[in-house]
Parts: structure tokens; C-alpha cells; sequence
């Protein structure tokens, strides 16, 4: 059996429409780390569409904002040499109103609890504050109200306030690098 995931091609651009029906919005910060992860790690979805044969156009099922980056940043477009990548699906239009719908909510949430312990990790891990907020796309207040949910607030209790603090982790590496420096 065939999946349409088996038959990814690469159309350009100017092929492909967005729907008229589509519900999902996405905020501009969500925009914006859209574009970042696309950056960094490419396209690893490629767009549900269908093919109109009387447009002769793929119109989007699903995947919008991916279709909106490589049109709206001209460096996704030239790195994609103007070729999106995409999936075709043969359905009514009532069946992919429901795609749609399907696609957008089967995506889920962030748990705060699941979140803020991943950060907890990077942190542990040795990324600083600017690292998590540009790589996640967070305001650096959300990352203060993650980082209290933790409780990673209660390692700095009698500490005295800094912009940032450092981990464990940071500390070591940062003593690894000045050693190193000192013998090399």
C-alpha cells in the first residue's frame, strides 16, 4: 500500500495555492519560529495538497505557514531553489475540510510540565537563557515562569540576582575551557 508520504515531490512555488477554508492562524512569534526551525533543520514535512486539475495548481490541505515561509523569506526560497515540497492526496472537499481540521488539532500542545522540563534540561545542560529563547522562540518572561515551575528558581534562593545564572553544567564546561586554555 502506497502512503502519500511515499510520494513526496518538489513543485515550484508559484504551482501551489492556499485553500479558502482553512480555520488555523498562527501567531507572528510562532511565525517567526517557524521560519528558524525551517532554517536550521529544513523541511521535514512536506504540504498535504490536492491537485486541481481545471487550475492545474496544488491547493493546501495542510501546511500553510511551511508554504508562507519559503514565500515570504527569500532564503528558504533560493535554498529550495524555489521547489516546495509536497504530497498529493485525491479527496472531496468536504473530506479535506476535515483533513484540515484533522492535521491542525491532532498537532496537540506544549504541557507546561513537559516543557519546563526540557528546559530545565537544556539548562542542566549548559545552553544559557538567549540560547533557549532564540532556539525556542520564547520570551524571556515565559522562560522565568518555566524556569519557576521547575523549581530551578529555588537553586538561586540565596543567591544574588544576575541577568543570568549558570548551571552546574555551565560551570563545568567553563572550567574545562579555561583549563584547556591554560595547557594549550
Amino acid at each position: 500500500m502506497k502512503e502519500p508520504i511515499d510520494q513526496v515531490m518538489r513543485v515550484p512555488l508559484d504551482k501551489v495555492r492556499a485553500n479558502d477554508y482553512n480555520p488555523n492562524s498562527v501567531a507572528p512569534a510562532e511565525m517567526k519560529l517557524l521560519y528558524t526551525s525551517i532554517l536550521h533543520d529544513g523541511y521535514t514535512q512536506p504540504v498535504v495538497t490536492i491537485y486541481d486539475k481545471n487550475l492545474d495548481k496544488y491547493i493546501i490541505v495542510d501546511g500553510f505557514h511551511r508554504y508562507f515561509v519559503m514565500k515570504t523569506y527569500q532564503d528558504i526560497y533560493d535554498r529550495n531553489q524555489g521547489l516546495l515540497p509536497i504530497v498529493v492526496i485525491d479527496k472531496d472537499i468536504n473530506d479535506r475540510m476535515a483533513s484540515t481540521v484533522r492535521h491542525n488539532r491532532a498537532r496537540g500542545e506544549h504541557s507546561i510540565r513537559g516543557m519546563s522540563a526540557m528546559v530545565f534540561k537544556m539548562l542542566e545542560n549548559g545552553w544559557s537563557d538567549a540560547d533557549i529563547c532564540n532556539e525556542l522562540g520564547m520570551e524571556a518572561e515565559e522562560l522565568l515562569k518555566l524556569k519557576h515551575i521547575t523549581g530551578f528558581s529555588k537553586l538561586f534562593k540565596d543567591t544574588e540576582y544576575k541577568k543570568s545564572w549558570e548551571t552546574k553544567r555551565q560551570i563545568l564546561l567553563r572550567k574545562q575551557y579555561n583549563e584547556g586554555q591554560k595547557h594549550g
